[in-house]
């Protein structure tokens, strides 16, 4: 199938739908439990996400790949998605720790695939221009997760509980709307059913490769890190002084736009290697900034604002890593997978580790809290910094350098 410009504002819509929804709550979540004395399950609200995240999405990336067309999945996860969010205020108000724990479960055991499935369909329907296109799609899904946190720090809704309703109302539009998406039919309807399939053995087959699975390893433990600033960012901006940190934190998703952008230019200039790098630099900046920087309000800015070399250089780049590795028969699978070692066991490792740190120094502390923020930060700080020496020792951007090949090549045959 090939792309074309008339496709581009639906997918569009769709990826502004689906970071809306968790713009919506997730950024806040941690400051709302605190705002009403559950401070203490923070990190375990985060945490079951990624248990769900674990389950979920390879499996429903299977049927996306065999059985059904992956928009109608999306709608009707989507749709029973929205009744979970709707349900949680009412629960957080009454104080109901465990019942909150348990609907944030099932909203990210139905909402977590979708994230898969939506880059499954942007895939299909932008064959072999990945690298063009896809960042064009997906910088939608930010410009959604900014509208939102724009509105809710200006409403004055960084505390509230009404944040999960906007979530679920969101989640009613996009299912219904998920129906009208291009057809993106199972590649592998009709085949004979494996126990290979059962296992998503083609997936994790993509593992085999030396390369992939040092991606694999450190997009994982860089997801790790990132829960650290997902889970308590805002409770840690609070903290600083900041009002409406809603508003304050979409700096990051601005600064992600404009590297979104940026992307095909610099998959062109410098490959996935040097963009990981990169990346994975900007972590290591981040988490110095907000250990050694606050509460000095440019400096936190400067923090933010590289959310969005943290994002895109990391998770955007490995999705599209990812879809260019995979075979067409397994593409849905294969974001799937790669869902599950980041929002699956990355973020409920992450969340249980951050959670921890958290409640055993800064949740011990009153006014002088500042310091021991200091040393929450420095975890993720070092966690990276290791990374970034792994990867640059132990992975090969193959592509580049056949890409560079084939340009020399070419080169040569145009000089004879």
């Amino acid at each position: 199938m090939k792309a074309h410009t008339a496709m581009l504002p639906r997918l569009s819509v769709m990826m502004f739908l689906q970071y809306f929804i968790t713009g919506s709550w997730m950024v806040t979540m941690g400051l709302v439990l605190s705002e009403q004395g559950l401070s203490s399950i923070i990190g375990t609200a985060y945490s079951v996400g990624g248990i769900a995240t674990i389950l979920s999405p390879i499996f429903i990336g299977m049927l996306a790949d065999r059985f059904f067309p992956s928009e109608k999945i999306m709608g009707v996860l989507h749709i029973i998605s929205g009744v979970t969010l709707w349900m949680v205020p009412s629960q957080i108000q009454a104080g109901n720790g465990a019942m909150i724990l348990v609907l944030i479960f099932l909203h990210k055991l139905l909402y977590q695939p979708t994230g898969a499935i939506s880059n499954n369909i942007v895939f299909n329907s932008v064959l072999d221009k990945e690298e063009k296109y896809f960042p064009i799609i997906r910088v939608f899904g930010t410009i959604g997760f900014i509208t939102v946190g724009l509105f809710i720090g200006q409403m004055g809704l960084s505390t509230s509980t009404m944040t999960f309703q906007i979530a679920a109302i969101t989640s009613f539009v996009l299912g219904i709307y998920s129906f009208t998406l291009p057809n993106t039919p199972a590649p592998a309807k009709g085949k004979p059913f494996s126990i290979r399939d059962l296992l998503f053995l083609d997936a994790f087959a993509l593992l085999k490769d030396r390369n992939y699975f040092v991606f694999m390893i450190c997009t994982m433990a860089l997801f790790i890190v990132n829960t650290f600033y997902s889970t308590f960012a805002s409770v840690f901006f609070n903290a600083v002084g900041f009002d409406n940190v809603a508003s304050i934190m979409t700096i990051g998703q601005m600064s992600e736009v404009i590297f979104m952008l940026l992307m095909p230019l610099f998959f062109k200039r410098f490959g996935v290697k040097y963009m990981l790098l990169f990346g994975m630099l900007g972590f290591i900046l981040r988490a110095l900034l907000l250990g050694f920087g606050a509460p000095d309000v440019v400096f936190m800015i400067m923090a933010i604002a590289l959310y969005g070399t943290c994002q895109d250089f990391i998770f955007v780049t490995g999705e599209i890593y990812t879809s260019q590795k995979a075979d067409k028969k397994i593409k849905a699978q294969a974001q799937s997978l790669l869902k599950t070692f980041t929002w699956g066991i990355g973020m409920f490792i992450g969340s249980f580790i951050a959670g921890n740190i958290f409640n055993s120094t800064v949740a011990t502390q009153e006014a002088e809290s500042l310091s021991k923020w200091t040393v929450f930060w420095m975890y993720p700080a070092i966690v990276a910094g290791i990374m970034l020496i792994f990867f640059a020792l132990f992975f090969k951007d193959k592509n580049r350098k056949s890409k560079q090949e084939h340009a020399v090549d070419e080169s040569i045959a145009s000089n004879h």
